[in-house]
């Protein structure tokens, strides 16, 4: 019997040493081919063909069937014949591979790096109960992961990773699917309970996020024996458990791409022998423990695209073990310790975009010899560049760009010692090119990039790289002629932007074994070319061109259109038309429409015209349209085949008629813009099912209608901007509560009408909320205080109304820096808790050098118009600085209180047309940082405060119609303010008035017997200045200009409730009917708002006074006559030229 155990134990022995290599006993097992794990792999063989790009190539024909199946490439057996490994990997292979399944001693499959491009439901893996290898990576598969996965409790690694990199191997669009696997039924729980042999687990691009705050503990508790975890884009969310980093076993640790957002306590305290850890782009906050650096066992770190994680580096022990360190994109500061130039394991260091500073370490040969790769760049390193760095002879990729050096123009000769550099970054720093050594090369380099660093001449050492396919030498001083030599052959990626240089027509090479390179990608940006180069035309394999900001005029020739063109930016020039031959075509057969790989398209700020050619909505390739600020016309093309559009803007052109639906084919629209055109349609709600719709922009056209809701519209849209349209009705409550995602929302200028929608404060990602120039009547929204994000707050000219209350706990509107609600019906005091609810207004932020705008992001840019030094301005960018506060034209009455003074960061402060009374306080004098103060047209009485002369930034005061009195204050900016400032003060003197303050002011004649006096209607009537201040109006633009602003204002003071006569005084020959024509005004199309258009003075003189005679059908105010017989007063002669005066008059309402 012992002797029979020794012989099975032997047999086992040698069976299993079969299995592990197999190769060396091949020719022993040809005849132990089992009949039926041949015919199964036959089959296979049968039922699998090539298919590169997913295009069926031809049948498989790996194995030649008069051969043993055992012999076959990719096919292993044991002792006995059976077929226990499959490693088809990386074959192109697609179709059915059902036979696999019925080879039951299968113990390793691989089938990673194939295109199958199907579901796993239908494969039987519960019949493979002795895998314990399976490798399905990188192939295709996508939806549910099937439940007979989770039954190989044998399992020692399984990998199920990167399908997504299948379809982007073979330039496929997830437009019509989701490309990743799931694992929701069963769910990740489920799936690796019964696996705890399981040792290598990838799981990457796995959407596990149905259970993503459970993984860590799972993972724990279920999988003890772990030496390899990769869970990358999974979409974990945490909590990072501290136990997972005391599994006995682990190893390597890789959760890029994870919401995960904070470290474990104790992160630093591991049982693990942890040697690799990767968390990019985690989302991680707070400190990094620098003791993880020192780990025992660690040679890998990389936490790189962590932008709000901090941390410092610690001095390194002489034996650490790390190979790699990777912390780009964090924020990690202080110096870098010498210590880190000892690492003598050290292959890649990259410590770019932080925040260290001080001096680069003494790398040498000596103590990093086997480093590669050193990144430096975007940190704000000073000092000299050491001279020890230039001994790294392992040295091949170097980038130190973007830094505070002190070297004023560092010599490019010294990096040349660098002879095994593949790619050297020198950007933002100012180098000087020796004469000498001109022969002196960089043997290997392939990459060199040269950005802003003060260049005047093309650096000659190009000549002679021989490798070099990319080359940026972009935002230099290099001027003249683009010399022949810097045409390298072997070039493929060339970007000269920002250069005024001069490109040759015709490029004589001397040498025969010279040819003029074969780019992928050309970039000049800003170089002062005024026609399309010329050598593009032999330019058949250019991917990406770039000739944007250039003075390129005419038509695009069709040379320029090449069929492998992916991005193309042609914005900011003066081109006319897309096609040369464009008369002689329709919008199908134009030369643009043969770029079926275009993604990028932008074609802004030119002056093309005619239709947007049709075909562009065929590319089915096409991620980013940009034909902005362009005279297009006609209606916008049918989008249906625009499959992958993410970026659609075609604002500021001439387009008109209705959306078309097929944009709802678009799902992966992101961005669309259409502002500024003469699109006439509905509220798209059917856009609403877009499920990535962030920002859409339909300002300035003609959409009517009410804006209805639907459920589950727009669920992640982020700006909504239809102001300036004629949307009508009621905002719908329900649409709020569906776009709770809302960060800006601008409904302006339309019909809207009724109260706030209260569903708004469910919007709590708000920034932004102007809702100026519509009929909402309503009281003040208290319930937006809470709002944690508000900072613009626009209600200009509504019908709110009422006194406005707080509840006086102080945290409301917490980050509110921009309030106007100016031209309503707002009425009472103004109380202490109204001025302490502005917290944001409170604090100056010292931090200027780096200013922030409200919406900062890739994909659009917040503007707002606000009344600021007495006009109407729009900021195209909205600075978290700029703070501003118009309460103007309401009924708000009582003192002005002193803590006024506490809103510190004030810029703008306008109180005008309103009842305050009592002294103007001094307080004032304490907002320090103001640039414009009106207080006009209230009941101000009493001295000018000297303390207002310390506002050293005031650039507009306007302190018009009070009762003020005494001299004006005469110091710092007081001396550069007009007589506009004083107006309707008779008791006030001094500069610059021509009244001097020890002279009796002159009075007034009383109105005759029977009429009202001037004086005292307007204490009935507002005088309202078109741009600035308070009166009559000086244009020096004349009346051509002085119309829209008249009429625009009286829009404004009518829609806010109250009655408008607009004064036409022109003095320059043209009547009112030559100024209401021009700018599309008469009285017959207001609607029912008073304006009355008068044609002359003298017209005004006799008419004035029976205006609603004049004007039947229009609601209209009885007007006495108010001027003279004579127009003396009412005309001015002003450097010989004969003024224009323009007036608004309103009655309060």
């Amino acid at each position: 019997m012992e002797n029979l155990g020794i012989l099975i134990a032997l047999f086992f022995l040698f069976s299993s040493s079969t299995s592990l290599h197999p190769s060396s006993h091949t020719n022993n097992l040809q005849n132990h081919c089992l009949h039926d794990q041949r015919s199964a792999l036959l089959q296979l063989q049968h039922h699998l063909y090539y298919a590169p790009n997913f295009t069926f190539s031809s049948k498989l024909d790996l194995w030649d069937p008069n051969t043993h199946c055992c012999s076959w490439k990719g096919v292993t057996c044991d002792a006995l014949g059976h077929v226990i490994g499959i490693d088809l990997s990386y074959q192109n292979l697609s179709g059915s591979f059902h036979s696999i399944f019925n080879l039951h001693h299968l113990q390793r499959l691989n089938l990673a790096g194939n295109n199958f491009n199907t579901t796993l439901f239908q494969y039987g893996f519960g019949k493979l109960p002795n895998l314990t290898h399976l490798n399905l990576s990188a192939s295709c598969f996508h939806i549910q992961i099937p439940v007979g996965i989770s039954y190989l409790t044998r399992l020692v690694s399984l990998n199920l990773s990167y399908q997504d990199d299948c379809y982007r191997r073979n330039d496929q669009s997830f437009a019509s699917f989701d490309p990743t696997l799931k694992l929701e039924k069963p769910n990740f729980k489920t799936f690796i309970k019964n696996m705890r042999s399981l040792r290598e687990l990838y799981l990457d691009g796995v959407n596990i996020s149905s259970q993503s705050s459970k993984w860590c503990e799972t993972t724990s508790l279920s999988l003890p024996k772990l030496t390899v975890l990769s869970m990358s884009g999974c979409g974990l969310t945490g909590p990072f458990c501290s136990s997972l980093l005391n599994l006995r076993y682990l190893s390597k640790l890789n959760l890029d791409s994870n919401p995960i957002s904070y470290l474990p306590p104790k992160f630093s305290k591991i049982s693990s022998p942890l040697v690799s850890l990767g968390l990019v782009d985690c989302n991680l906050s707070g400190h990094f423990p620098a003791e993880f650096f020192s780990l025992p066992k660690m040679q890998r770190i990389d936490i790189s695209d962590n932008s709000r994680l901090m941390g410092q580096l610690p001095e390194f022990p002489i034996n650490n073990t790390l190979e790699v360190l990777s912390l780009q994109y964090t924020n990690f500061s202080e110096s870098i310790p010498a210590s880190i130039a000892n690492l003598s394991n050290l292959v890649e260091l990259d410590l770019s975009d932080n925040n260290f500073n001080g001096s680069i370490p003494p790398f040498h040969r000596s103590g990093v010899p086997n480093l590669a790769s050193l990144d430096l760049s975007w940190n704000h390193l000073s000092g000299s560049i050491p001279s020890s760095l230039f001994t790294l002879s392992t040295l091949q990729t170097l980038s130190l760009g973007y830094n505070s050096f002190s070297d004023c123009q560092l010599k490019l000769d010294m990096f040349l010692q660098l002879s095994n550099l593949t790619r050297l970054d020198l950007s933002n720093i100012s180098l000087l090119i020796g004469s000498h050594n001109k022969s002196r090369t960089l043997p290997q380099l392939e990459s060199l990039y040269l950005r802003s660093c003060n260049l005047t001449e093309f650096p000659e050492f190009i000549k002679s790289q021989n490798k070099l396919t990319d080359l940026d030498l972009s935002n230099n001083r290099i001027h003249g002629l683009v010399l022949n030599w810097l045409w390298k052959s072997t070039l493929e990626i060339l970007d000269l932007s920002s250069n005024a240089i001069d490109i040759p027509n015709q490029f004589p090479f001397d040498d025969a074994n010279s040819s003029f390179p074969m780019l992928i990608s050309l970039r000049l940006r800003s170089c002062n070319i005024s026609t399309f180069p010329a050598f593009l035309k032999s330019q058949e394999s250019l991917e990406e061109l770039d000739l944007s900001n250039n003075q390129i005029s005419g038509a695009v020739p069709n040379w320029v259109w090449k069929k492998s063109l992916q991005y193309l930016d042609l914005s900011n020039n003066s081109l006319t038309s897309l096609d040369q031959f464009s008369s002689n075509q329709d919008s199908l057969q134009i030369p643009i429409c043969n770029l079926s790989q275009l993604q990028t398209f932008d074609a802004s700020f030119n002056k093309l015209s005619g239709s947007i050619p049709s075909c562009l909505g065929n590319i089915s390739s096409l991620e980013y349209l940009d034909l902005q600020q362009n005279n297009f016309s006609g209606s916008i093309p049918d989008f249906g085949g625009a499959t992958q559009l993410s970026t659609l803007q075609l604002n500021d052109n001439k387009l008109e008629g209705k959306l078309p639906r097929s944009l709802a084919n678009c799902t992966m629209l992101y961005v669309l813009n259409l502002e500024n055109n003469t699109l006439h349609d509905t509220f798209p709600l059917w856009l609403g099912k877009l499920p990535g719709l962030t920002v859409l922009i339909l300002q300035a056209n003609r959409f009517y209608g009410p804006i209805k809701h639907l459920e589950n519209n727009f669920p992640v849209l982020d700006v909504l901007d239809i102001a300036s349209n004629n949307f009508s009705g009621h905002l719908s409550i329900k649409f709020f509560h569906a776009t709770h995602q809302l960060r800006s929302l601008k409904i302006g200028g339309n019909k809207l009408e009724g109260k706030l929608p209260r569903s708004l404060a469910n919007c709590q990602k708000l920034e932004v909320l102007d809702v100026r120039k519509n009929m909402i009547h309503d009281t003040f929204p208290n319930w937006l205080v809470k709002l944690p994000s508000l900072m613009v707050l626009i209600l200009r000219s509504n019908k709110f109304y009422g006194s406005i209350h707080f509840s006086g706990d102080g945290n409301v509107f917490p980050m509110l820096h921009i309030l106007d609600l100016a031209s309503n019906n707002f009425s009472g005091e103004v109380s202490v808790e109204f001025f302490q609810s502005l917290r944001a207004m409170m604090v100056i932020d010292g931090n200027k050098s780096k200013p922030s705008y409200v919406g900062d992001n890739s994909y659009y840019q917040d503007s707002v118009t606000i009344v600021n030094k007495g006009f109407e301005i729009n900021y195209q960018k909205i600075l978290t600085l700029l703070t501003c506060l118009d309460l103007s034209n309401n009924n708000f009455h009582g003192r002005i209180l002193e803590e006024i003074q506490d809103l510190k960061s004030l810029h703008v402060l306008n109180l005008s047309y309103n009842s305050f009374f009592d002294s103007i306080p001094s307080a004032l004098g304490s907002l320090t940082e103001l640039e414009s103060l009106d207080l006009s047209c209230n009941k101000l009485f009493g001295k000018i405060p000297p303390q207002l002369t310390s506002l050293t930034f005031l650039a507009a005061l306007n302190l018009s119609y009070n009762q003020l009195e005494g001299s004006i204050p005469q110091s710092n900016q007081f001396g550069t303010f007009l007589n506009d400032s004083y107006i309707g003060n008779p008791r006030l003197c001094g500069v610059p008035l021509t009244k001097k303050c020890n002279e009796v002011g002159s009075q007034m004649l009383p109105p005759k017997e029977g009429e009202d006096s001037w004086i005292d209607g307007l204490s009935v009537w507002k005088v309202v200045l078109m741009g600035y201040g308070c009166g009559l109006f000086n244009n020096l633009h004349g009346c051509h200009h002085s119309f829209p602003d008249g009429s625009m204002r009286a829009t404004d003071v009518t829609i806010a409730g109250k009655d408008a006569v607009l004064l036409w005084l022109c003095s320059n020959g043209r009547s009112l009917e030559d100024e209401g024509h021009d700018h599309g005004y008469s009285h017959k199309e207001d609607e029912g708002q008073c304006h009355f258009f008068a044609t002359s003075i003298t017209f005004i003189r006799k008419s004035l006074c029976m205006v609603s005679r004049t004007n039947p059908g229009v609601k209209c105010i009885t007007v006495k006559c108010i001027f003279p017989e004579t127009n003396t007063d009412i005309t001015v002669l002003a450097e010989g030229h004969l003024m224009n005066f323009l007036a608004l008059l309103c009655r309060g309402g």
